[in-house]
């Protein structure tokens, strides 16, 4: 089957892939620009002086909240990166585990989404 077809067959047109690639880019760029601001927080904390042993566990513990928000922005940015690859592979909005279309409504609240709802729900269940 000519990858034109399968996109037209699975019925996200090309204006509303167009639209959600300008979505998915701009949540990446404010990922990126998250990202930038924790860190540079991140290194912030702790560099103010002299500390008594409370302040610097209390430090230690911000910092460790900062990285583990910029591992969960790390998700979120491999989740938008993978969305990109499906729209450029023409594969966007087609379900990874049946092949069937992802709602357009599941797709405007998770842009991201790989898997039509009863898909995500089965993996939810474990009985995928």
């Amino acid at each position: 089957m000519v990858k034109g077809q399968s996109d037209q067959k699975k019925g996200l047109d090309k204006r509303t892939r167009e639209r959600f690639k300008k979505l998915l880019l701009k949540e990446r760029e404010e990922i990126i620009g998250d990202v930038k601001q924790i860190y540079e927080s991140s290194q912030e904390v702790g560099q103010d002086g002299i500390q008594d042993i409370g302040d610097e566990a209390a430090n230690v513990y911000n910092k460790q909240i900062l990285l583990t928000l910029n591992e969960n922005e790390r998700m979120r940015l491999k989740e938008v990166d993978e969305a990109l690859d499906r729209i450029k592979a023409g594969m966007y909005g087609v379900c990874e585990e049946c092949g069937e279309p992802i709602g357009l409504k599941r797709l405007e609240v998770k842009p991201v989404a790989k898997y039509c709802v009863p898909c995500k729900t089965k993996l939810e269940k474990g009985e995928l």
